[in-house]
């Protein structure tokens, strides 16, 4: 016996399809109950006359082939009931609908439709629908029952959109999840007082906190991954209001696989309110700029010139050749490069930009198409009391690295600059200024298109405010900021790079192209954020002292002259400059002193040097001195003497 029960379960698939044959075996019990219950319906749950009883079970067998074999064609039983969606429920409808129809049509062509109410058909597909549907709907909801009443931090969702519905489900649908959704919060009035599996949702977002405190909520998650910083700005402030943990769901666009669910949940990050919108550039005209070209990056081991690095890399160069002065940093770089670029030529060299010989032998080797000079000293107060070595490394350091490149053939020279060379008020920022000014004389001089883009602050840049404020806060403070107005533009450093990479391909030679940076930022906001970010308050858990502005430091900064009106671009986030082109002969005679006050260690000279070329510089927040000393091109003159050249 037990041999023909096991040749008959290998016969059927009884083994591997237990669910199936069960789940086929309830639907061929539900076609009779259906089809007989559309006569009691149809007499309003009265008496159905006996002869036509009679023809609903004549006809029966007709309805259970056609209907089952229906329902089987159309993969009812493909499905786990413990998993029933929508898409299911769909399925079913198409499978009543057909199986209706042919039903419907086998019996004319046989009776004529005697004694067969045309209404029980219509009736017939309700009941069906409404047996199947609702018989996988309660079996979904008897095994996910025990999920409601389940133990976990009672979480407020902020956003009752997609990504809160998903990230509902997610918990809802996980017994080891460690939150229990107890409701939703939005502003769109619309949704209020709708449910989504079975939360309510609650708004608008100003009212969290006592929302919150009506549904014992012990943590907040936002999920609007679509929203701006400024918006997240905005939720977050009302939820610091509410003196509960909150954590949120990374922007769209970095979001893994573009899934949404509680292992994507983290902490909330300065630069989900200080980040900006999605960069959108033009790839392919990037491509045909770099793909299959030598691209050199200087100052590669940096903050902005490794991430360069990557970008460049992904773009696929024929060789990349990355030069840095420190060790340490270009062996993290070509670490990471080898790893994550297996196929790259790539050339790592421990190399400084002013010294000449090297530069010259690495230019006559690789000649490359395309340099990003990014090497730079850029640490105002350090510099303020050390022009000599700001001169050195900014201002010769680029003029040998811009020289050799044009000397050996190279097509796009592009220097990154800083919005500290507008109106500068220290050494960093002049010398900045002044490498701009070689550049543009440069482009004049030569073939090469040199490209200058200025831009503020990155976040979490070496040696920048945000590491700086993170180590004061590991430490239990204080938070040292300078003065309580001092504000600074911020980006993240890869939309810069990105940014970079597009105006080299934009620019046509001498341009200063403006990153647009968006609002400044105040920096004691800033700090407040961070500490508030940490789990501490300001001011209580954590001091902010305000220590003064430092040597050649201002109170802001500006991303581009008076005399420099901006125009637009074909990119959005990019603006033209129309700069203030020096005449060659001021710039020799410049350059000829920095090299004597260099030589001999004359740092007043050096001082005197600048005003040479960048006579609005002013040290210590004086006012800027009226331009003179230097004579004045348009950006079209300078390109007109190229051309003509």
């Amino acid at each position: 016996m037990n041999d023909i029960r096991k040749q008959t379960d290998r016969f059927f698939g009884w083994g591997r399809n237990r669910r199936r044959w069960l789940a086929f075996a309830h639907d061929l019990v539900v076609i009779p109950l259906a089809w007989l219950g559309a006569y009691w319906v149809r007499f309003n749950l009265e008496t159905v006359p006996s002869g036509l009883w009679q023809s609903a079970f004549t006809v029966l067998p007709v309805v259970l082939l056609v209907q089952g074999s229906t329902f089987w064609y159309f993969g009812l039983y493909r499905g786990i009931w413990r998993f029933a969606s929508i898409p299911d429920l769909v399925r079913i409808l198409k499978a009543v609908t057909v199986s209706v129809i042919v039903s419907a049509s086998v019996i004319f062509l046989w009776t004529r439709l005697e004694g067969v109410p045309r209404s029980v058909f219509a009736l017939d597909a309700v009941l069906l629908l409404l047996m199947l549907g609702g018989s996988r709907m309660f079996y979904r909801w008897h095994k996910d029952r025990h999920l409601y009443l389940r133990e976990g931090s009672r979480a407020l969702i902020v956003g009752a959109g997609q990504a809160g519905e998903l990230l509902a489900r997610d918990m809802l649908r996980h017994p080891d999840s460690p939150y229990q959704p107890v409701g939703f919060v939005d502003d769109d009035a619309g949704k209020r007082g709708m449910e989504m599996h079975g939360l309510r949702v609650h708004g608008p977002c100003e009212r969290i906190p006592d929302i919150a405190r009506e549904l014992d909520a012990e943590l907040i998650l936002i999920a609007m991954p679509a929203a701006s910083s400024k918006e997240v700005r905005r939720i977050v402030e009302i939820c610091e209001q509410a003196s509960l943990p909150f954590r949120i769901l990374p922007a769209m666009k970095d979001l893994v696989s573009g899934q949404v669910s509680v292992k994507q949940l983290r902490d909330v990050r300065i630069e989900d309110l200080l980040g900006r919108e999605k960069v959108l550039l033009d790839w392919e005209a990037i491509h045909r700029g770099l793909t299959g070209h030598t691209v050199m990056i200087t100052g590669g081991g940096g903050s902005i010139g490794s991430e360069l690095c990557r970008q460049v890399a992904r773009l696929g160069p024929s060789r990349l050749v990355i030069l840095d002065s420190s060790e340490y940093n270009l062996y993290r770089v070509d670490l990471e490069l080898r790893r994550d670029f297996p196929p790259l030529d790539l050339l790592v060299c421990l190399a400084d930009v002013s010294d000449a010989d090297e530069v010259d032998r690495l230019m006559r080797s690789h000649r490359p198409s395309v340099v990003f000079h990014a090497a730079a000293y850029k640490h105002v107060p350090l510099l303020e009391h050390q022009a000599r070595a700001a001169v050195i490394n900014n201002v010769f350091g680029t003029r040998i690295v811009a020289e050799k490149a044009a000397a050996y053939g190279c097509e796009t020279f592009v220097l990154i600059s800083t919005d500290k060379a507008v109106n500068p008020a220290n050494v960093m920022g002049t010398s900045k200024r002044v490498a701009e000014i070689y550049c543009q004389d440069l482009d004049t001089r030569t073939k090469t298109r040199f490209v200058t883009v200025r831009f503020g602050n990155v976040l979490g840049s070496a040696g920048s405010v945000v590491p700086l404020f993170q180590e004061q806060i590991a430490k239990g403070g204080p938070v040292t900021v300078t003065h309580p107005d001092i504000t600074r533009y911020f980006m993240t450093i890869p939309e810069a790079c990105q940014l970079i990479l597009q105006a080299s391909v934009i620019g046509e030679g001498g341009e200063i192209f403006v990153l647009e940076m968006g609002e400044p930022v105040k920096i004691a906001y800033l700090a407040e954020q961070l500490i508030r970010l940490s789990g501490h308050k300001p001011g209580d858990d954590i001091e902010i002292v305000y220590t003064g502005l430092r040597p050649g430091e201002k109170l802001y900064e500006e991303l581009f002259h008076d005399a420099e009106q901006l125009t637009e671009t074909r990119h959005p986030k990019i603006r033209l400059a129309r700069s203030r082109t020096v005449a060659s002969e001021s710039v020799e005679r410049a350059m000829k002193a920095f090299q004597g006050a260099v030589e001999s260690a004359d740092e007043a000279g050096i001082l005197a040097a600048f005003n040479l070329l960048v006579p609005e510089y002013s040290r210590n927040n004086e006012e800027p001195a009226a331009p003179a000393g230097a004579t004045i091109y348009s950006l079209n003159d300078a390109r007109n003497a190229k051309r003509d050249s």
